[in-house]
């Protein structure tokens, strides 16, 4: 028997991104915590590592985190509160109304949407609620910016999945299951040396195709732009990832 496909542009860098990709700020978890009526289970879908999943375990009795890709749940952060398991979006396993909160982080634009929404009004119990979340191009200072702005949008442009756009738009362009709800203006914001920001780009779904087809890194030359304005190897900039939540209650009805 043939497995179900799904758009796997990860799981040969789980290890990359386990170790490079952003952490989420602590008010963003205690908004989507408030969303619920009970903070019994949450099913963090298509989590990844975990890096949604372990701070989520510190509002929820239980985390249920899913992801289709085996080699990310191999790479998954371990939590006493976290079971981690490999599943579909549209394909849980889970009960129905057993859950109280269903997060997406960064990740909605991979999943089938109408398949998956239709999972998540069946898995959530009443009084429950969706949260899913997007983060954008990194924001660095002066000409740093400049360079991994060109990198991003055209160097890579060509290379990006076209479900990218989503992304790029916030999320604000898809058409969601409930009424949102007022969420807080949130960023990603992290102190990085230059090879830790390097070694993030790398986890680049754009990057890693863009090297798979020319067979060379082309992050080692936007590594030598930005070592001319970044300072020494041990020098940290701050680096910051605007992070757009849209949040509601999903229409049992339709």
């Amino acid at each position: 028997m043939t497995a179900p496909s799904f758009k796997d542009y990860f799981s040969s860098s789980a290890a990359e991104y386990a170790a490079f990709r952003p952490r989420y700020p602590a008010a963003l978890f205690d908004f989507v915590a408030s969303l619920p009526a009970s903070r019994a289970t949450a099913w963090d879908c298509a989590c990844g590592n975990g890096q949604a999943s372990v701070p989520l375990a510190a509002h929820f009795d239980r985390v249920i985190a899913t992801d289709a890709s085996s080699e990310q749940i191999a790479h998954a952060t371990p939590n006493p509160r976290v079971s981690y398991a490999v599943a579909l979006a549209d394909a849980s396993g889970l009960d129905t109304g057993s859950v109280d909160l269903v997060t997406v982080a960064q990740a909605l634009h991979w999943l089938p949407l109408e398949r998956f929404f239709a999972e998540v009004r069946r898995v959530l119990a009443p009084g429950g609620a969706l949260a899913v979340w997007c983060y954008t191009r990194p924001e660095l200072t002066g000409a740093m910016d400049e360079i991994v702005d060109r990198f991003h949008s055209v160097t890579c442009k060509a290379y990006w999945p076209p479900d990218r756009t989503l992304v790029d738009g916030a999320y604000r362009t898809i058409t969601m299951p409930f009424d949102d709800l007022p969420a807080p203006a949130l960023a990603i914001e992290a102190r990085l040396t230059l090879d830790q920001f390097a070694g993030y780009v790398r986890t680049w779904s754009a990057a890693r195709k863009l090297a798979a087809e020319s067979g060379l890194d082309p992050v080692i030359a936007v590594r030598e732009e930005l070592a001319a304005h970044w300072g020494s190897e041990t020098d940290t900039q701050l680096v910051r990832w605007p992070v757009y939540v849209r949040a509601g209650y999903p229409d049992r009805t339709l």
